[in-house]
């Protein structure tokens, strides 16, 4: 059984099969899917099926686990957190020197976020470790419901578009990628500055905003921060 170290809850499994699935990234994205036409042009006519497949991803017995390794030797973890009437996707990030891992973001009822701007989003994609998955086009979709931006530039609906047509069987990506740009995570867009050696944001509900009671110590901001390459 796979172990987050700090993560107690679950019976984790990795299973990177699910991401070879077109169904599965439309599925991973749906909380930014908002209304009857985005879910039409996600989907088309595979409704049905892209439910059967949030069902598996969904089952108590398993709880999904997708690794994206950093250059930096930090790990950013996606996973699926299925406890009943309490789903949701938890994304965490750690270093083997830290005890635990920490909460980026957290995809559910009682949403916590954002956990990257734009630019740290496209780094995280495009800078892949040695080893683990490689794919950026799969990195970036499968972070992207971590971000919160306010100021995003203005090919980021094309870096979607490209990524959607290279991993799904969307007949209008482009459609969607308006839709998930325009939306993006389950909390308002923040606003990101430098602070002392760390990118933090203006979100009510965000970890990397100091402000925030709940917000993580500044050494983990900073050390964040360097490991998503945001300069």
């Amino acid at each position: 059984m796979f172990e987050i170290p700090g993560y107690e809850s679950g019976p984790l499994v990795q299973d990177s099969a699910y991401l070879d699935d077109p169904l599965f990234w439309p599925v991973h994205l749906g909380a930014s899917l908002q209304g009857e036409d985005a879910q039409r042009a996600a989907f088309g006519a595979d409704w049905d099926a892209a439910m059967d497949l949030y069902s598996r991803l969904s089952s108590e017995s398993e709880w999904p686990v997708f690794s994206v390794p950093l250059a930096s030797g930090h790990t950013l973890h996606v996973v699926y957190r299925n406890i009943e009437g309490e789903h949701g996707v938890d994304y965490l990030i750690h270093h083997p020197m830290w005890p635990a891992a920490e909460y980026l973001a957290v995809v559910d009822g009682h949403f916590m976020g954002p956990g990257t701007a734009w630019p740290e989003l496209l780094s995280a994609a495009r800078k892949p470790a040695a080893e683990g998955l490689g794919d950026p086009d799969a990195r970036l979709l499968l972070l992207f419901p971590t971000l919160g931006d306010a100021r995003l530039p203005d090919d980021a609906a094309t870096v979607l578009t490209t990524a959607l047509a290279a991993l799904t069987v969307m007949e209008e990506p482009a459609e969607v990628a308006a839709v998930l740009v325009e939306n993006q995570g389950q909390w308002a867009s923040a606003h990101w500055r430098q602070a002392d050696g760390a990118l933090i944001n203006d979100g009510g509900h965000s970890y990397r905003n100091p402000d925030n009671a709940f917000a993580l110590p500044e050494g983990r901001l900073r050390e964040i921060s360097a490991a998503l390459d945001s300069a």
